[in-house]
Order: C-alpha cells, then sequence, then structure tokens
C-alpha cells in the first residue's frame, strides 16, 4: 500500500465535498480512506519489526507422529513388504490403488469412536476432505463405484494411512503409517472366504518371522448375542462394543501411571465406562463380564453351544454355526492352532458384520503383563518446554507393540455407499466382504532389531567394480553395463583414477558381497579376478572379515555365470550377510 493511493483518495474525498455529492458516496470515500491508511500503518509496522527482529532458525524435524526411514531401514522394510505381497499374489489377488485423501462424507460415520482420529483438510475448492484412515472404505467406495458387480474377486492395497492418534514411534503406532490389505469380495459358500483369508494370514505371519503368534478370533453375531441375552437395549449395544473393546487398550493407557497393575485392573475400568459414562446396570455389565472373559477354542465354542440362555438368541445362533464351519475349515488348513476364540475382542468399528480378528505376539502387551511381573519404573520425562503443537507424551517404556494385523467380515459397507448413491426408491446392490489389514510399520518395529541382529545387508548391490593401476575407467564401465544387463546388482566408484583403496572402501561401506578386479595385463588376456568379502560380529559389531586371500580369477565371458552359481547369490534373496 502506497502513500500516493492515500493522497488520491483524500483528492477524491474533497472533490465529492466540493461537488455537493450524496450522503452516501462520502461516507464510502471516508470509509475506503481509513482502510487505507490502516492498510498503510499495519504495512509500515510489519517492516519496522521484521528489521529489528533477529531471524529465527528453522527448525529441522518430521511432524508429530511421523518419521523418516535411512536406506538400511528400507530395505528391510522392502523385503517386508515384498513378502506379503508375494503371499497376496499367491492367493490369487490382484492389485488396487486409491487415493491417499477422499471426500469427508465418504469416510465419516463408518469408525464409530474412532472418527476423531481422521485427518480433516480444508476445504478444497468447494470440496470438504480427509485424508483416509484405513483401506477398507475406499476399497468399499471403489466396489460400489463399479456398480458392486465385482463378485468373487481378490483384491489388495498397500499404501500409507493416517490417525490424529497420539504416536509411539518406538513401537510402530504413529499417525502416518503403511498398511498391506487384503480383501475378498462377493457371495461365496459360508466361511469359506473367511478361512482363506486366516490361512493367508497365517502364512504371511509365518514368512515375516515375527516371532510366536497368536489370532485373537471373535463372531460379531455371537458377541450382539451376548449383548442381548445380557440384557443391553439394541440402541446401546454399538456404543458397550466399543467398551469392550478397550480391554487391552486399558492396560496400555493406565500402564502409563502406574507399575503395578493387576489383571483385573482393565475390566474394572471397561465396567466403569459401561455404568458411568454409558449409562448401562450394573447387573447388566457383570453378565457381560461373564463372556467376555473367556477364551478358547472349539471347546469353547461346545460350552457356547450348550448355554440354552444364549442359543436361544437367533444371533448368537448364526454365529455359533459359522464358527463350527470356520473351525473345520482352519483345521483343514491345518492352521487351527494358531486361533485363540477370544469372546473379549469386539473390533470398534462400526462396519463389522460376521467374524473380526486380529494378530497379538509377545510384544502386543506392554513390559511385563503376560508374566504378571510388574513393568518396567517409567521412564523420567523430559523437561523441554512444550511447544504450541504438543499434547502429552507417552511413555514408551510402558507401552506394547499392540496388535499387528487385523481385520472381519463387513458385508454391509458397499451397501451403504450403492443406497446413498441410487435414486429414492430404487434398490441399491449390496456386496458381502470380508479383509484383513496388516500394519507394516508395527511388523517392522518387530522385525528390524532381528534384522540388526542378525546381520541382515543394508543395500542391494551385489558386486563392485574395482580397478588396479591407471584409472581403466571406460573398461570398468563396460564391465559394469555387461554385470547389469545380466541382472546382477554392480556398481563403481565415480572418478577418473580413484585409488584402490578407495575404490574398497566404497565396497565395504555399502557391504557388497563380491569385488571384482580389474587390472591391466589380466584385463587383456580376458580375465577379471573376483574377492569375496565377508562380515562377521564382534562383540556386538559387525566387522569385515580380514583375509590374505587374492581372490579368484575367472575368465570375464563365464564371469556372470560363476557369480549366480555361488551360494551367496543363490541365497540372496534371504537379505543374509553373517552365517
Amino acid at each position: 500500500m502506497a502513500a500516493s493511493d492515500i493522497d488520491a483518495q483524500k483528492a477524491l474525498l474533497a472533490s465529492l465535498k466540493k461537488d455537493g455529492a450524496d450522503h452516501q458516496a462520502i461516507e464510502d470515500a471516508k470509509k475506503r480512506l481509513g482502510d487505507l491508511q490502516r492498510a498503510l500503518a499495519l504495512a509500515k509496522g510489519k517492516s519496522s519489526a521484521a528489521e529489528g527482529k533477529k531471524r529465527e532458525r528453522l527448525l529441522l524435524k518430521t511432524a508429530k507422529g511421523t518419521r523418516d526411514y535411512g536406506p538400511a531401514e528400507m530395505f528391510c522394510r522392502a523385503h517386508i513388504e515384498r513378502t506379503v505381497v508375494d503371499v497376496f499374489t499367491t492367493y490369487g489377488g490382484a492389485e488396487l490403488d486409491t487415493p491417499v485423501f477422499e471426500r469427508k462424507d465418504v469416510l465419516t460415520g463408518k469408525y464409530g469412536e474412532d472418527a476423531k482420529l481422521i485427518f480433516d483438510l480444508m476445504d478444497q475448492g468447494g470440496e470438504q476432505l480427509a485424508l483416509r484412515y484405513d483401506h477398507t472404505v475406499p476399497l468399499a467406495r471403489y466396489l460400489a463405484m463399479v456398480g458392486a458387480n465385482n463378485t468373487q474377486s481378490k483384491i489388495w492395497q498397500v499404501g500409507k494411512v493416517y490417525r490424529r492418534d497420539n504416536p509411539v514411534m518406538s513401537k510402530g503406532r504413529m499417525r502416518e503409517f503403511k498398511q498391506a490389505d487384503f480383501d475378498i469380495s462377493g457371495t461365496w459358500d459360508p466361511m469359506i472366504a473367511d478361512a482363506e483369508l486366516m490361512s493367508l494370514l497365517c502364512t504371511i505371519m509365518t514368512r515375516l518371522d515375527v516371532g510366536d503368534y497368536t489370532i485373537k478370533l471373535n463372531h460379531r453375531k455371537i458377541l450382539d448375542g451376548i449383548f442381548q441375552v445380557c440384557g443391553v437395549p439394541a440402541a446401546s449395544i454399538r456404543a458397550i462394543s466399543s467398551a469392550v473393546d478397550k480391554l487391552d487398550k486399558w492396560i496400555w493407557d493406565a500402564v502409563v501411571s502406574s507399575s503395578s497393575l493387576t489383571r483385573k485392573l482393565p475390566w474394572a475400568e471397561v465396567k466403569k465406562e459401561m455404568t458411568e459414562e454409558k449409562g448401562l446396570d450394573g447387573a447388566v455389565a457383570d453378565n457381560i463380564g461373564e463372556y467376555v472373559k473367556l477364551k478358547g477354542g472349539p471347546e469353547l465354542l461346545e460350552k457356547l453351544k450348550a448355554d440354552a440362555t444364549l442359543i436361544a438368541n437367533t444371533s448368537a445362533t448364526q454365529g455359533l454355526a459359522d464358527m463350527a464351519i470356520l473351525f473345520g475349515l482352519l483345521e483343514a488348513y491345518k492352521v487351527l492352532d494358531k486361533f485363540s476364540f477370544d469372546l473379549s475382542l469386539a473390533r470398534g468399528l462400526d462396519y463389522y458384520t460376521g467374524i473380526i480378528y486380529e494378530v497379538v505376539v509377545e510384544a502386543s502387551a506392554p513390559p511385563g503383563f503376560k508374566d504378571g511381573s510388574p513393568a518396567p519404573p517409567p521412564s523420567k520425562k523430559s523437561k523441554k518446554p512444550k511447544t504450541g503443537d504438543d499434547e502429552d507424551e507417552v511413555d514408551e517404556s510402558q507401552v506394547g507393540v499392540g496388535s499387528i494385523a487385523a481385520g472381519g467380515r463387513y458385508d454391509n459397507l458397499v451397501g451403504m455407499f450403492t443406497a446413498a448413491a441410487a435414486a429414492e426408491g430404487k434398490k441399491a446392490a449390496e456386496l458381502p466382504c470380508i479383509g484383513v489389514s496388516i500394519g507394516l510399520d508395527r511388523v517392522f518395529a518387530l522385525v528390524w532389531p532381528k534384522w540388526v541382529e542378525k546381520g541382515m545387508r543394508s543395500k542391494e548391490t551385489q558386486a563392485y567394480v574395482v580397478s588396479m593401476g591407471d584409472g581403466l575407467l571406460k573398461e570398468r564401465v563396460e564391465l559394469v553395463q555387461q554385470l547389469r544387463e545380466a541382472g546382477i546388482k554392480t556398481d563403481f566408484l565415480a572418478k577418473n583414477k580413484p585409488k584402490h583403496q578407495a575404490q574398497f572402501a566404497a565396497s565395504e561401506r555399502d557391504e557388497v558381497p563380491f569385488a571384482i578386479i580389474i587390472a591391466p595385463e589380466e584385463w587383456a588376456a580376458g580375465y577379471v579376478r573376483v574377492k569375496e568379502q565377508k562380515w562377521e560380529f564382534v562383540n556386538g559389531q559387525k566387522v569385515k572379515v580380514m583375509s590374505e586371500d587374492k581372490g579368484t580369477q575367472v575368465k570375464r565371458d563365464e564371469l556372470v555365470v560363476w557369480l549366480k552359481d555361488t551360494p551367496t547369490l543363490r541365497g540372496w534373496a534371504s537379505g543374509k550377510l553373517i552365517e
């Protein structure tokens, strides 16, 4: 805003007064002059403040609940993702990709009490948008858009999702995280698709080497039947189900302030929420407690089938019949021993209609919970002053990883979208679905320490071309290209006349298993020399194995076959560096 604009406005106001203009025109001119003067004063004030203010340093950090992954970590993460996707394709899956943000009305009303965790975006050109919370709702939206006629399909997705949760970074519980989903849609004979998905989940968990795992399993219809026979009002069933779903979560939250928890505390807290916050009668809550404390296998199913009160409920009877079929199929898949029929499992999301499940490992629970011993003392809180966007910190030493995969059957979600989009009076198409989401960041939190402990590779490079003598740049480039075209991942030092020590140092830094050495005389005779490099652990540190071996002389035209026939490259997929 320039002073000349104010001068011009003053002249205009004077002219209007001189000419006897109407009152409103004069008042408008006065208002415009005042606006210009205030704008100029504000601009001058900002300029003066900027000149006298010390430059603020940029705070280099990632946003809360997010993190970077370095090259070595990404090599491990890529291995995890490849393992998962390989199983997805082995089971007949086809890939889908959906946008990372959706129209907000697509996401709302699907997540129950967790809806508060949705990341809203500001109005973007007239559309209210939000970052996707999971892959399930976008998949259902996609299936509805293509007419809900994608019968008996298997679809997988891998990508990032977002939740405004309180993060625990070291345990893979973040605000931005990657999920891998596999979903089966369409009408199948009872429980066949469900058992197929359970088998897929067991295969992935075994191949990922996450340690001993258990898949907690329940059925929404059994749970609803329990609530009904215990006397929960129909309008309160979802709210009470959400409370039951917090049985484990109460442990994670409460343990932050106490290291002497017992197994009785979680139910006491859940009952308190049911009665004091959600208005449920205490006797009804006690009846629910007698059921949700039960867990087992086929023997629990038989016990429930002998419960005359429960089997009189239609919903429970349907759920028990489904579970009987499922247990038989899981036995045929030879994975029944991996499952725990757990009536406390509720899964708080609103869209589940049938079986529900989640995968837990020993690290899922807080420290000390499994064996009943006290958790370690809480870490001392940081004394750093909080910034404006800081929230209460979670003591990561007191928190478990949580479930590493979860899912369930959702037969009505696609129909919700088709019904909402259909013309009034027109019947909407429905498409039953069942799916699972695998938390790749939580899996990484479990696998990465083992990866480091075993001395796994941090890079894909398989061979490094080293020159002895006068650079031999063109010869190095020629050999590098030959190996790359043969599918051997190869690198070299991008210098005209590098010292051989610098080249070996570069290959060792990247932990390359083969150094391909070219020297003028051997190259002219059609030979190269191959030196295999190995590493070992010494006092907990990974170091190169020192050797006086000068390498093996190999004919250039036989080099590719020679390398591919080595045990190192034959077993390359394992990623292992240390035997």
